[in-house]
This record gives structure tokens, sequence and C-alpha cells, in this order.
């Protein structure tokens, strides 16, 4: 195994400088972290226009990416690696655009990549779309989205008043979108749904939720976080869809309207959730236990990234060099990408690792 072979390889999607006009100098970057979870190289695949999230086709073959702006846009990118069968390097690795399309909405912030579909979550209107895309090579091969207008309000009036789309996830059979401005999860087939489609209602939260992202347990639940209440909300079964069963603040000091939860994800041996957490600027980790009815989440520790972090998203690294846990995270407000490294047991950690970008990191995917 050559030393190259040994890196990590991650594609980063980034937002423009503060202030800055999308279009202003964004990249889509290729990253190669070494063993200890340092940045190795970063080089600038291809400029794009606010780039904010990026989803990779199961294929392997196409990296999309949603342009966050009104009026927005996915764009498929062809994964381009040298012929000669070598193992590629961050520069070795290029990204040629292969389609583009409208949205269907407004701010796109996520894409989910499916084999058959790609769908996305447009936050400023609440719209969710998905596009037919060829299942060998991930190319796009509809004309236009199938737009699915989302409905609804919540009380918090500055930032529900009225649907917002924010993250997409498949849970069997459906795609499940997080609604942050109607407190609600919708569900729409995977395959896709007929244009004009009502959404069915898969799981209602507490008002003034605001659901951000989640999580799939491995029984069925899932795990919402909200970025209005600062909780992280346990949903069960109930029927064919879910239903509130608790919700335990992300952080002991987190509070509403000072701290906003982001991306949430599960260890490997579903364990764990780690939650990036704006305003406290911390990766909390929280325990999976059950009663026997039901999940029970317990916080574990909270690891400081720094002042003005603005944790936006996270991977959470596979393999490593040693048995503790590495999570990659995109610090929007420091324009860095932070390497925290984990202890398992404990949930305690620290940044091993911190490499700045000359635009804000959004998005952090693991190739």
């Amino acid at each position: 195994m050559t030393e190259r072979d040994t890196r990590t390889q991650l594609w980063v999607g980034t937002y423009p400088q503060p202030g800055g006009a999308p279009g202003s100098g964004e990249s889509i970057w290729r990253v190669a972290l070494g063993p200890d979870g340092a940045v190795e190289s970063a080089v600038p695949a291809v400029a794009a226009t606010s780039p904010s999230f990026l989803a990779l086709h199961p294929s392997g073959s196409t990296l999309y990416a949603v342009g966050e702006t009104p009026a927005g846009t996915v764009t498929a990118f062809r994964v381009e690696a040298p012929r000669d069968g070598a193992a590629a390097g961050p520069g070795d690795v290029r990204l040629a655009p292969s389609g583009s399309l409208a949205s269907g909405g407004d701010d796109p912030c996520h894409v989910l990549a499916l084999e058959d579909t790609v769908w996305l979550a447009n936050y400023g209107d609440g719209v969710a779309a998905c596009v037919d895309v060829d299942p060998a090579t991930g190319d796009l091969v509809a004309e236009g989205v199938v737009a699915h207008p989302g409905v609804g309000s919540g009380p918090v009036v500055e930032r529900q008043a009225g649907p917002h789309a924010h993250f997409l996830a498949q849970v069997g059979d459906d795609v499940l979108v997080c609604d942050l401005g109607a407190d609600v999860v919708r569900r729409y087939p995977a395959a896709g749904a007929e244009p004009g489609a009502a959404a069915d209602v898969a799981a209602v939260l507490p008002p003034g939720t605001g659901p951000r992202h989640l999580v799939a347990l491995p029984d069925g639940s899932l795990v919402v976080v909200g970025e209005l209440d600062a909780r992280a909300h346990v949903l069960v079964r109930d029927g064919a869809g879910w239903a509130p069963a608790a919700a335990v603040p992300v952080s002991p000091s987190a509070q509403a309207g000072r701290d906003f939860p982001a991306h949430v994800t599960l260890s490997a041996d579903g364990a764990r959730l780690h939650v990036g957490l704006r305003g406290a600027d911390v990766l909390a980790v929280l325990a999976v236990g059950s009663d026997g009815a039901a999940p029970v989440l317990e916080h574990l520790g909270d690891v400081p990234l720094g002042d003005g972090a603005w944790p936006r998203h996270h991977a959470v690294l596979t393999g490593g060099a040693d048995d503790a846990e590495r999570v990659v995270v995109a610090l929007q407000g420091r324009s860095e990408l932070a390497t925290v490294r984990l202890d398992p047991a404990t949930g305690a950690g620290e940044v091993v690792a911190r490499h700045a970008l000359p635009t804000p990191p959004a998005c952090v995917l693991e190739s």
C-alpha cells in the first residue's frame, strides 16, 4: 500500500466570503487527510457558485452540488481520475460539469443522491424536488426537476413564517424531508412522486422545534435535531409514521435562541451521536441507549471548536490509525476545517488539526 493509498479523500463545499456575491471565488475542494487527520493537501477541483452542499452518486462517477442562491440550481460534475489506474491524489482528480438544472425553488441547501434519483431541499420556499438520473453514471437525464411545494408555518415568526425544507434522508422506500419552518417531517416515495402530489406528513414536532437534520437509528426510530429549540428529539414508530417520545438538550448549556444545532451523525457502531452546535461552538457527543421501549439519549461531552467557529456540517471518517473516532468539521465562521479526535468510550475529544480555506467551508463529504 502506498502513502497515497492511506490518505482519506474529501470533497468540501463552500460559501462565498461574508458579504461576497455568489460566484465571487468559492469552489469545490479536494482535500487529503493523513492518518492523524491533518490536511496533507487541499486543491480547488472546480469553481462553482455557492456550492454549499454536495452528494456523490452511488456509482462514484458523479458529484452533485447545489447552488444556494435565489432561484437555485443543482449541477452534476463527472469525477475524472487518472486513466492509468494509479491511485489519485487531490490534484489528480478533476470535476467536469455534465449538466445543470434549476432546483425548483429558492436557496437549495441539501442534496440527496440515490441510484435513480437526486432529491433537493430548497430552504427559501420549502420546495422539495427530485430529478431522474442514469443509475449507471449518475448523469442527469431529465429536462427539469419535479417540484413538491411545502406548506405550513410555526410560532417563531422570524424563522417560521413559511415552510423551509432543510434536509433529506432515505429511510426504507421513502425520502424524509425536515421542514424547519413548519415543524414537520414530510415524506415522499424515494423513486419520485407525481407532479403536484400532496406531501405525506410522517411526523409532527412540537411547535417551535425547527427540525433541521435527522438520523435513523438501527431500531427504526429517528433522532431529529431542532435548530430553534436546541434539542434532540427521539421519534418512535407510530403506525406508518413516527411520534415524539422524548427530547433532551443537545448540550446541558444549550439555550434556545442562542445556540443552534446544525448537523447530526450516528457513529458506525450506533452508540453515539455527534451534533455541531453553533453559538456554543462545540461538537456535542451523546450516547444512544434504550429503556426497553424507546432510545434514550445521554450527553457525554462537548468538544470546543474555537470562538466563532459556527460548525455547519461534519463527516465521521471511516477507518483510522487507532481506535479513536475522527470527525472533520466545517467551521463556517472561522473558514477552517477542524479534525476532532474522540474517545468512543467516553465521548471526550479535542481538535487535533486545523486547515484554513479561502472561503468558508459548508459541507464535508468523504469520498
